[in-house]
Formats: C-alpha cells, structure tokens, sequence
C-alpha cells in the first residue's frame, strides 16, 4: 500500500475521531439537560458512541490483520462507515429543516436553538465524510 494513501486513511481516522468526539459532547450536553429518550436508553448510547469514537479510528488508522482477513477489509469498512454518516447528515438535517425548534442551554450562556446545533453537526460530519470517503474510494497502487 502506498503511503499517500495510508495518509489518507490516517486522515480519516483522525477526522473520524474529532467527529466522534463533537457528538459524544454533544449528547452528553443534551444528556445533562435532560433532552433524550430517558436514563438507561441514553447512558447506552452515550456508552455506544464512546466505544465506536475509540473502535472506529483504531481500524482505519492502519490495516489490522486480524480484522481484514476475517471481517472487512479497510476500504470496504471505510465506505460503510461513510455510508453511516451520510445516513447521520440526513437524519441530523431532518432537525434543521423542522419548522419548530427546541432551545437548550449554551455552554457560554444564553441558549442555542436544536437547528443552529444541527447546523454546525452537519459541518462536521460532512467534513469527516468527505476524509472518510476519500480514503474509502481512493485508488490502490
């Protein structure tokens, strides 16, 4: 493999893993406000999310034997991962779109409505898909 492109992988993992960990304070922000699904069905998914910002990474940083011989191969792992993020702007703009919006807490102060939250979550995400993408889709030497 060459090195451009495992640099382009090492950039995915690094933009995974900011990405991960923009929505992980996220939804503990929103946890703390008491904005979710109830106890027990957050305190999973925030433990969920914390595992796959550590697991994710870790698999696409460099290639794992281990795992490519009997699970994935990195690309293929790599374009699912980007399929799942394009599925999240998605569901994500599916807030921004919504005629009414909820407000919450700002850690500065003040208050932040769920669209201009939404908003800055799909930045990220688009940024990280679009790094997670170019190493899922780029050419092998």
């Amino acid at each position: 493999m060459t090195a451009a492109l495992d640099d382009r992988f090492r950039a995915a993992a690094r933009a995974y893993f900011v990405y991960g960990v923009v929505y992980l304070v996220g939804g503990l922000w929103l946890w703390e406000h008491d904005v979710g699904r109830g106890f027990a069905a957050s305190v999973v998914w925030i433990l969920i999310g914390a595992c796959l910002v550590v697991l994710i990474p870790f698999l696409l940083r460099r290639p794992r034997r281990w795992f490519e011989r009997w699970i994935l191969s990195r690309r293929d792992f790599a374009r699912i991962v980007a399929l799942l993020m394009a599925l999240r702007v998605l569901a994500v703009g599916r807030v921004v779109v919504r005629p009414e919006t909820a407000t919450v807490a700002a850690p500065w102060g003040g208050a932040i409505t769920f669209r201009a939250g939404g908003v800055v979550f799909i930045v990220v995400t688009l940024i990280a898909l679009v790094l997670v993408a170019r190493a899922a889709w780029s050419q092998q030497a």
